[in-house]
């Protein structure tokens, strides 16, 4: 996260704060998170109030005051006014009654206004260009007096990191080299042409007229599944393996099983995943990630489940699903699914997983391939049943039978997991469900 969405305040001014109390909701790139009170006291000010975008880590939310009687101080505080040493006299000599809340889950490590006022920011036109670079970068540029802003760093998204500015210290400085006045130009020179002036830029494009149209801002999540998107499908080399499976015998399991239960309906995706688990126990290899430097083999197998919301695709975890029964699982998934449609999903809930599902069978889709959900090695696609016509065995007596068929897709990174891995994975994944009761052994 590097900005986020200020949804609305659960506080008004004055109002008294006990630790952990709702102060505001945060909407994120994944989900609306609830911004919890840091400490006791009273809140003095909300400097940044609801509905306001892009707000980037480390601004300043609001005041929160020890006592009752520092409230009024702060009733025309700004935030630009902090370095006038007159902003809040009733404080300044009591240590530091004002805490700072921000969009980060941690406060920024700057001092509050009554203890030491911080410098008055510039204005728009003259604020810096933001610069990404790492806490050790920035205090070895402070130490060697390195201007920060002028490198180009080579960490991910051109973050500057320790040894781009360790670099710049020791590239040996260039001698200026004082340049020549231009010499008269003698007397029987041609006048000189004047330049060509460059072409103006093409202006943006218009629609022809008549035409109509709706532009949509780009949400949070809308931006970062376009980045992780295209990040996966231009950096993982996918390559994909289908298979058809027969149903025949999950449908009639589900079917006993949903007359035993009762209330409880479990679905063919219960199925789905508890197989895609027990594969990846099967295959290690397909339950990894890629580590640049090594390949990650993970134990447990957290299967992620897509689910589509208004916002966008999120991926919810099902942990431990080799583990768990189907009835369990059923009872995560649709937990899971009700709280990613209310964008109530926690972080530790959608981030990490080892391996992803994505069914668009309930939507008629008959096969799909699936871009895969970096750092994870693997995604399952599933696409939906259908009664098809089949060979018949040699031991009967019809040449033809039907069956109730799905077709399933496996997008792999090939750096993590060779075709002839998948293929294994397949196979197992194919048992499971044609045999339903082999799930148990």
């Amino acid at each position: 996260m590097e900005m986020g969405t200020l949804v609305s305040w659960a506080k008004a001014e004055g109002d008294e704060l006990a630790e952990g109390d709702l102060l505001a909701e945060i909407e994120t790139d994944k989900a609306t998170m609830g911004l919890e009170t840091p400490e006791e006291g009273y809140l003095a000010k909300i400097l940044i109030p609801a509905g306001v975008k892009d707000i980037p880590l480390g601004k300043l939310l609001c005041i929160i005051v020890a006592s009752e009687a520092d409230v009024a101080a702060f009733k025309d505080f700004t935030g630009d006014e902090a370095a006038a040493p007159e902003a809040a006299p009733a404080v300044a000599p009591q240590p530091a009654p004002a805490a700072q809340a921000s969009a980060a889950a941690a406060p920024p490590a700057t001092p509050s206004p009554a203890a030491a006022p911080p410098a008055t920011p510039p204005s728009a036109a003259e604020a810096p260009a933001r610069v990404f670079a790492s806490p050790l970068a920035k205090t070895l540029a402070a130490e060697k007096g390195i201007d920060i802003s002028g490198l180009s760093g080579s960490g991910p998204d051109g973050r500057i990191r320790a040894v781009d500015v360790q670099q710049a210290s020791v590239a040996p400085p260039t001698t200026p080299v004082a340049a020549l006045p231009p010499a008269p130009a003698p007397a029987t020179a041609a006048p000189v042409a004047a330049p060509t002036p460059s072409p103006a830029p093409a202006p943006p494009a218009v629609p022809a007229p008549g035409a109509t149209f709706m532009d949509i801002p780009l949400s949070n999540i809308r931006q970062i599944i376009a980045k992780r998107l295209l990040q996966s499908k231009t950096t993982i080399p996918h390559y994909y393996l289908s298979v058809d499976v027969e149903m025949d015998d999950v449908l009639a399991l589900r079917k006993e099983l949903n007359d035993a239960l009762g209330g409880q309906k479990l679905s063919v995706n219960d199925f789905i995943l508890k197989a895609s688990a027990l594969s990846c126990l099967k295959v290690p290899e397909c339950n990894s990630s890629w580590q640049d430097t090594y390949v990650r083999q993970f134990n447990s197998c957290d299967i992620s489940v897509a689910v589509a919301t208004d916002n966008g695709l999120i991926t919810p975890i099902v942990f431990g699903a080799d583990k768990k029964g189907l009835s369990s699982i059923n009872s995560d998934v649709a937990a899971l699914a009700l709280k990613a449609r209310d964008g109530k999903l926690q972080p530790h809930e959608f981030q990490g997983g080892t391996f992803t599902v994505s069914n668009l069978g309930m939507f008629g889709i008959k096969s799909f391939s699936a871009i895969i959900n970096p750092p994870q090695a693997c995604i399952l696609a599933v696409g939906g049943a259908e009664r098809r016509l089949l060979p018949a065995g040699a031991d009967s007596e019809s040449k033809w039978r039907t069956a109730h068929v799905m077709s399933v897709t496996l997008s792999s990174d090939h750096r993590v997991v060779d075709g002839a891995v998948g293929a294994q994975w397949l196979q197992h994944f194919k048992k499971f469900m044609e045999k339903p009761a082999t799930m148990l052994l």
